[in-house]
């Protein structure tokens, strides 16, 4: 008998999570093995967990962009599936370039959904039209004040308080290049401390922090 598709629901709405769990209750192919409500949550059950497809909501603590990022790199085999109500250019673009193998808005079709979940689980990219075409417009006029997918994970780690060297350690990368990656950042943002670079970058819906 093939094995169920392994689903992990990320969202920081327990409603939301039991929608998407009651929507997904009778499909034979399909098994939801467990529920996060942050980006730490998210990246912790993923490694315990190892499923398919990671279902990631984009807005909430810690960050679905961040917990891509570090997914991607961390466990490949887990397919990351953004489900979001937030579909801006940059967030569009900040997700795909962390990772994720699709992209869907939440008011997407049931039929819609399942069809995502099992291509990702397959590697197929999967993007909503709307998505697609925004996508491919911005790809052909990039914004020069874009952070890469590592930038970003490098500024989401200073919005957590964190130095130079521990970032270093907690992406595997020399503290220099952390300095070298900070520098670009303030370019991009056009700031010159960590504090203006995290503010502007909040502010411009590239990166979120925890409240």
């Amino acid at each position: 008998m093939t094995q169920p598709i392994t689903v992990l629901i990320v969202d920081d709405h327990p409603v939301v999570r039991a929608g998407l769990c009651g929507m997904l209750a009778n499909e034979k192919d399909i098994e939801v093995v467990g529920e996060a409500g942050s980006a730490d949550q998210a990246v912790e059950m993923t490694h315990r967990l190892g499923p398919a497809v990671v279902l990631m909501d984009l807005r909430m603590p810690g960050g679905g962009v961040e917990a891509t990022a570090r997914l991607s790199v961390e466990k490949p085999d887990s397919r990351v599936l953004v489900l979001t109500t937030y579909g801006t250019d940059d967030q569009i673009l900040r997700a795909v370039e962390a990772g994720a193998t699709g992209y869907l808005l939440k008011h997407a079709d049931r039929a819609d959904l399942l069809q995502a979940i099992r291509s990702a689980s397959r590697g197929e990219t999967v993007l909503a039209p709307s998505v697609a075409a925004r996508l491919s417009r911005r790809v052909l006029t990039p914004r020069r004040d874009s952070l890469s997918a590592r930038e970003t994970q490098v500024l989401g780690l200073v919005a957590r308080g964190l130095t130079n060297a521990a970032i270093g350690e907690a992406l595997f990368i020399s503290e220099a290049t952390v300095k070298t990656h900070m520098l670009r950042i303030f370019g991009k943002l056009k700031v010159d401390d960590r504090t203006a670079a995290v503010m502007a970058a909040v502010n411009r819906g590239l990166i979120s922090v925890e409240e």
